[in-house]
């Protein structure tokens, strides 16, 4: 006979440990989904791409032949789209030549001979509305899971804003979503340095100077190939609070927050009686900065009590800080027992704190982007070491080894003495 009852104790049973134990943590992706990694290659080809200063050749041929090289040698499983700038109108209207952008081929499994085809023809026209055309590569990558890289590859600063490529930049870090534009450059010019550095800054991409074929073709397919290897789950977005009290509670995952200038952002994680939190927090400095300063990660209780404070964890690049910690809920480090009803978790409070100040004339909203990794796992105690307070054994052997050292070397001396004088 079915026991009709079962059902409606499982699940009384269920309502009942979620209220002992609390609000479910907020979840972060458990496995990246199957999205294959997605870049956009957008190219100038403005009026200036005609200087022949790249080896003797014109800028856009050797574009060109690096875009060449560089779809012959894509992935299988990179998507790939190119766009241009600059590429169709030859009037001098300049409102209607800051629209001139367009997608020459869609993002997706790459035809070869299209794809080289459509950059071929190329020849360099127009304006540079090197804004607009961030934008709209954001929205050919749309949008998904999957990190996803925009390769901006240019000879000249843009000359339609608004909208300003920064901005730009600034506004597609802020939506969220996990979106790197790395620049190249292609004339050594300080502005134009300086706007690829204040996009890439802003993303989280980076910047390259090129000044001959063999380094943008390169270039560009080390960037390629890094799509594949970041090829990771978007992190979750979260939103910190000024106090732990009413933080987001986290469950392991990657999450996603923005934090003001000399702001403190607060989370919770339950973490359980032989359980050890790992946690990890990078900030990106995507706009100038003054010197000097860092961000720091502290484990609270939930008193205000510190358990410990975190270490820097630096990568060694210049646009990104880093800190980590650990920290256990018992000393012994002992799992739960199976079968014993398991003991509360303690909600342990996570905070994120930066020092940074902004320099005359920088923005400082939206915040700087942070991204935080939080883990829960068994944890392990410290390897043993000898202790000579506890171990008389192991300090008689120890001194009855030193007694046998200095009478081996007496003997040794004595016997050395006496055959030096008989000869």
């Amino acid at each position: 006979m079915i026991n009709k009852r079962r059902p409606t104790a499982v699940l009384i049973g269920l309502l009942a440990a979620t209220v002992l134990t609390g609000p479910a943590p907020a979840l972060a992706d458990e496995e990246p989904p199957a999205e294959p990694p997605k870049v956009e290659l957008v190219l100038d080809v403005s009026g200036s791409m005609r200087a022949r200063d790249i080896d003797g050749r014109s800028r856009i041929s050797v574009a060109q032949q690096a875009f060449n090289e560089v779809v012959d040698a894509l992935p299988e499983e990179t998507q790939l789209g190119i766009r241009v700038l600059g590429a169709t109108y030859r009037g001098k209207d300049k409102k209607q030549g800051c629209l001139d952008t367009q997608q020459i081929v869609p993002v997706g499994p790459v035809d070869r001979v299209q794809a080289k085809a459509a950059v071929a023809t190329l020849r360099p026209t127009g304006f540079t509305p090197v804004g607009l055309a961030l934008r709209s590569a954001a929205q050919d990558l749309g949008t998904g899971a999957t990190a996803r890289r925009i390769v901006l590859i240019t000879d000249g600063e843009d000359t339609c804003a608004p909208p300003d490529p920064c901005e730009v930049a600034r506004e597609l870090a802020a939506q969220g979503t996990k979106l790197v534009v790395d620049t190249l450059g292609l004339a050594p010019d300080e502005k134009v340095r300086r706007q690829l550095l204040c996009i890439a800054g802003a993303t989280g991409g980076t910047y390259t100077a090129a000044q001959s074929a063999d380094e943008l073709s390169g270039r560009i397919k080390q960037l390629v190939d890094r799509a594949n290897e970041t090829y990771t789950a978007a992190p979750t977005v979260v939103g910190g609070t000024a106090e732990c009290a009413n933080a987001p509670l986290l469950a392991p995952g990657v999450y996603s927050d923005r934090e003001a200038f000399s702001e403190h952002r607060w989370y919770r994680v339950p973490v359980r009686p032989g359980q050890e939190l790992r946690a990890s927090v990078s900030l990106a400095l995507d706009r100038p900065v003054n010197p000097d300063h860092g961000v720091l990660l502290r484990a609270t209780a939930a008193d205000g009590r510190e358990l410990v404070r975190g270490v820097d964890a630096g990568s060694g690049r210049t646009d990104v800080v880093s800190a980590g910690l650990r920290w256990s809920a018992t000393e012994d480090g002992a799992p739960p027992t199976p079968g014993v009803t398991p003991v509360p978790a303690t909600t342990v409070c996570l905070v994120v704190s930066n020092s940074f100040a902004p320099r005359p004339g920088t923005r400082a909203t939206p915040g700087m982007p942070v991204e935080l990794t939080v883990d829960v796992v068994a944890s392990s105690p410290a390897p043993a070491a000898p202790d000579l307070g506890r171990g008389w054994v192991l300090l008689a052997l120890l001194t009855l080894a030193g007694l046998l050292t200095g009478l081996v070397a007496g003997l040794l001396t004595r016997w050395w003495v006496a055959t030096w004088r008989e000869n």
